[in-house]
């Protein structure tokens, strides 16, 4: 009998609506894994200075829920980010995780399609998503190019910038250039991951390059450093076979009417399955946009309008026509 690789999987929990998107993720993964040989962790940031409120995971049926998903709630400290970039939870909470123990990470706007067991990840070789789009740098008319700005980070962390490019690519072109979406990643490690994650970002934001004075590092900050983690460790964008993450296994779906409007039937049918059980229903429809997408059918009015063979090329399209027919929630 093959055994399966062990590994824990973690997303982040908090207070609105990441804590029914939580819920909703851990549906999707039990179902998807119901012998998983890992543990599933929703990490939840804890009250303090970075912090107006409480950001921890306030309805009570909701923690009841995720206890019954067998998901084990695992709290942690802001030391740099918080309410001004929540994105930083992604960095912090790795330090929160058992060392030495793989992990993957996922935003919690993704549904578990199958058997993560099944993804060939070599942990020694980190990766992450790579579906994205060109979103930073934004070049200036008279500023430096691609070049100059990826490899001036490149040069403040000492690391070799010639061997992260796809040359396959022309030079000046976004995607010659290491660059991921944070809707995935993962490693051996999450201590050392996460270490390197956070001085990378956090002296990025303190002391950034000349080249970069002039770019918007909100919300990018998380997504700049990630490729210059991923290649100080010996990952990359071919550390995993293409066509498992963001494919047959999982879909980062982002907002619910994207889901319905663009993604595959397949897609829309495990939303429907796990979602469906009186026990998860009745903590789902606390969050109105789920409960109007979902289970009042606006869902479908959604995907009734766009032909998925011939969607808009940009995403804002779609967008600007859900706004239109009000189906734009979130």
């Amino acid at each position: 009998m093959e055994t399966k690789q062990a590994f824990n999987v973690v997303i982040v929990g908090q207070n609105g609506r990441l804590q029914y998107e939580a819920a909703l993720f851990a549906a999707s993964f039990r179902t998807a894994n119901p012998r998983f040989p890992g543990k599933l962790f929703v990490a939840e940031p804890q009250p303090g200075p970075l912090w107006q409120g409480d950001p921890r995971i306030g309805d009570a049926a909701v923690r009841e829920l995720l206890e019954r998903l067998e998901a084990q709630i695992l709290p942690f400290e802001n030391r740099q980010f918080g309410k001004d970039y929540p994105y930083g939870n992604k960095i912090e909470m790795l330090s929160a995780l058992p060392k030495g123990e793989p992990f993957v990470f996922f935003d919690t706007d993704t549904l578990i399609l199958d058997d993560l067991t099944k993804v060939p990840f070599e942990f020694d070789r980190p990766s992450a998503s790579l579906k994205v789009e060109g979103t930073w740098p934004q070049i200036e008319l008279y500023g430096p190019g691609y070049t100059a700005i990826w490899k001036s980070l490149y040069d403040k962390f000492g690391l070799d910038f010639e061997s992260s490019l796809d040359l396959g690519k022309p030079d000046e072109y976004w995607r010659r250039y290491l660059y991921f979406n944070a809707g995935f990643f993962y490693y051996r490690c999450p201590h050392e991951f996460g270490a390197r994650f956070f001085d990378y970002a956090t002296a990025i934001r303190n002391d950034p390059p000349d080249e970069i004075i002039c770019q918007n590092m909100d919300p990018w900050l998380d997504q700049v450093a990630l490729p210059l983690v991923i290649h100080s460790f010996g990952g990359g964008r071919d550390a995993l076979e293409p066509g498992w993450l963001d494919g047959r296994t999982s879909c980062h779906y982002r907002f619910l009417p994207l889901l319905y409007a663009r993604e595959e039937q397949r897609v829309v049918d495990v939303l429907e399955e796990v979602s469906a059980p009186n026990w998860v229903k009745k903590v789902l429809k606390g969050y109105e946009p789920m409960k109007r997408m979902i289970y009042q059918g606006k869902g479908a009015k959604a995907r009734a309008l766009f032909d998925r063979d011939n969607l808009p090329r940009r995403e804002q399209a779609i967008r600007n026509q859900l706004k239109r027919e009000k189906l734009w929630l979130r």
